[in-house]
């Protein structure tokens, strides 16, 4: 990655909506270590109160009168590749670490103390500074898959959220052949760019599940001028197309008139190259007109099957689409 920012973009390996999950702390006085995963940056109450103290929108631990650090132990709802951390301390000003660290390790098996133990944790960021009440995001280079994370904070104190930003690990010689959702998040499929994302993230329609409501699809504001809004993926790997779905649940006045698909098969290119060159593109999926909160299912209408590494959405002229669902069979890369 380019610069600490590129890696923002990648999928969150250990959102909770994604089976993330916060196994164990050494302190939780003030506020779980569940919080960590939860979405958003966390909100502040300013007269909420526990028995305990202050409430807090994070994992937050007591004032360490001895010496050490405290730590959480997070394992990863997708293995991957890790490119960077947001350690993200909103709302935690007069009570955020002064440093962190974060190790990983690649663990299977059963999910014990004992095994966390014994697991070959390795040092993927060494102990930082942070910043008080703000995003922290350190990109690291460690090229292995991993499956769990820790997070050290020294000596103590509240992180609101952890993001862990990366590349999905998928055994694609065991998929070989078989029928799956190339575009699924969980299958490495990536949202890469879109003209617009004011109501809706992107990442929404790739994401597990059918949309529990509205909110949880990609929407674009109301166009005022000439055109169409768009969106571009990367597919986990490149694969033959058999069928399409296209879901505008819970989008019901404002759904798209009507959308298209596109696909190319091509290897490294920039994105700027993948939205300027018209030639790499070939028709999928013609125009065809969508409905309100309804599953479109498209087989004997797509016109061409790849295979494709990429695919353009066009939604004609605006709207919100909550889920995009491209099954086929993986190729040889």
């Amino acid at each position: 990655m380019k610069n600490a920012m590129d890696f923002t973009e990648l999928t969150d390996l250990a959102a909770a909506r994604l089976g993330g999950q916060a196994l164990a702390a050494n302190d939780e006085f003030f506020a779980p270590c569940s919080n960590l995963l939860k979405p958003g940056r966390g909100s502040f109450i300013p007269d909420k109160y526990t028995s305990r103290g202050k409430w807090m929108d994070g994992w937050e631990t007591r004032r360490r009168r001895e010496p050490g650090h405290d730590w959480c132990v997070v394992r990863l709802g997708l293995r991957g590749v890790i490119r960077g951390f947001d350690i993200d301390t909103n709302h935690f000003i007069g009570n955020c670490p002064e440093h962190a660290s974060l190790e990983a390790c690649d663990l299977r098996g059963a999910e014990t103390k004992a095994a966390h133990a014994r697991a070959p944790w390795v040092a993927v960021l060494p102990k930082s500074a942070l910043a008080p009440g703000a995003r922290n995001l350190i990109g690291v280079t460690d090229p292995r898959p991993f499956s769990h994370v820790r997070l050290n904070i020294y000596p103590d104190g509240g992180v609101a959220r952890l993001r862990v930003h990366g590349h999905v690990e998928v055994d694609w010689t065991r998929l070989r052949g078989k029928l799956v959702d190339l575009a699924a998040l969980a299958n490495g499929g990536l949202v890469l760019a879109v003209s617009d994302e004011h109501f809706g993230a992107k990442a929404n329609m790739i994401m597990p599940g059918r949309a529990p409501h509205m909110g949880d699809g990609w929407e674009t504001r109301r166009r005022r001028g000439p055109g169409h809004d768009w969106a571009l993926l990367k597919l986990g790997t490149p694969g033959c197309v058999e069928r399409v779905e296209v879901d505008t649940n819970h989008f019901k006045g404002n759904y798209p008139e009507s959308c298209s698909l596109e696909g190319c098969h091509t290897a490294g290119s920039t994105l700027e190259a993948l939205r300027g060159a018209a030639t790499l593109w070939t028709e999928m999926l013609p125009r065809t007109k969508l409905a309100a909160s309804t599953r479109h299912f498209y087989a004997k209408q797509l016109e061409a099957r790849g295979p494709f590494s990429h695919v353009r959405l066009r939604i004609y002229p605006d709207g919100g689409v909550s889920r995009l669902r491209i099954h086929g069979r993986p190729v040889a890369r």
